[in-house]
């Protein structure tokens, strides 16, 4: 024996609690964000928004517009996967090409109309003068993924029979703004609670406008 002793405990992961940290700063940085616009927002807010202190900020990021840029990309990851997984209820389509892309429409739909989806569209709106670097690069990692996607699951359907068109990213991108172009409208970029009925109502029609041109 050699006197050394060895602990039973476990060694905490520093690593692990450094990336939780730093996602909770983006998540809290994003809130701010969207409460407050970029101009009016400081790193001092943000920081009593995560409970942490401002020098913590510093440790992670390097200033307020790297700050920006890493909160709207964490919340456009994080936005765009849940609508990529409702996308995965196409890859076993149903018996019923209507009542499949209503559902798909629907999830897609909730993904659109949550705070946290408008939030990061009121932003990038209001922001796409100062950083369209950042805009277009949401643009490319999410909106372009969910319709690429989308038209992937498309194509299978038109290779089976139970859809026709030989553009199946035409007919995402067209799939895709029958459902959120009414939506923009009638809540006024997510500033008014829309009724389940009326959301229904659109799904329904967007089903059944993009079925006539496209179904078989």
């Amino acid at each position: 024996m050699n006197g050394a002793t060895t602990s039973s405990e476990p060694r905490p992961n520093v690593r692990r609690g450094r990336v939780d940290k730093r996602q909770a700063i983006l998540a809290a940085a994003f809130r701010v964000f969207a409460r407050t616009g970029y101009d009016q927002s400081c790193v001092r807010e943000i920081a009593a928004e995560a409970g942490v202190a401002k020098p913590t900020i510093y440790n992670h990021l390097l200033d307020k517009e790297a700050l920006f840029h890493e909160a709207m990309r964490a919340a456009a990851h994080d936005t765009f996967a849940e609508a990529l997984t409702a996308l995965d209820q196409l890859r076993a389509p149903e018996a019923d090409t209507y009542a499949m892309l209503e559902k798909v429409g629907h999830h897609l739909l909730r993904c659109h109309c949550d705070e946290r989806s408008w939030a990061l569209r009121r932003l990038l709106h209001a922001e796409v003068t100062r950083f369209p670097s950042l805009v277009e690069a949401i643009h490319q990692e999410g909106e372009q993924r969910v319709r690429h996607a989308l038209a992937d699951r498309l194509a299978r359907l038109a290779l089976t029979g139970r859809l026709r068109t030989d553009d199946p990213d035409m007919a995402a991108e067209q799939f895709l703004a029958l459902l959120t172009g009414p939506m923009e409208v009638r809540s006024g970029l997510g500033t008014r609670q829309v009724p389940d009925t009326e959301t229904h109502a659109v799904v329904r029609a967007a089903v059944e406008t993009f079925l006539r041109a496209y179904g078989t």
